[in-house]
């Protein structure tokens, strides 16, 4: 039996709107995350239903059996939270090139 491990890629705490010196690496940076998502997601998607999920603990090497379909869910709202955060990116970047 093929056993998952399941990477957690979660939006950093507390980001945001940033300032335009650093918008460019940073909006880089989210559109990294949203293609990795978007891979798991699309992995969890295709699993069979008799696949067991890992999901890992934070900080650890450690990981824990976790419901297939709680982390297809919660990998689905990270990756909207991810795209929300990249289209405030753009919204930003697109009224600061306006003014």
């Amino acid at each position: 039996m093929m056993e998952v491990p399941f990477p957690e890629a979660r939006p950093e705490e507390g980001a945001g709107l940033i300032p335009s010196d650093i918008s460019t690496p940073h909006k880089e940076d989210i559109s990294s995350k949203i293609k990795e998502q978007k891979i798991v997601v699309d992995e969890l998607s295709n699993l069979k239903k008799n696949r067991k999920v890992y999901k890992q603990q934070q900080n650890s090497n450690i990981f824990f059996l976790a419901d297939r379909t709680e982390m297809l869910s919660e990998s689905k709202n990270i990756l909207d939270e991810l795209k929300k955060e990249y289209q405030e990116i753009e919204n930003s970047e697109k009224t600061k090139i306006k003014k």
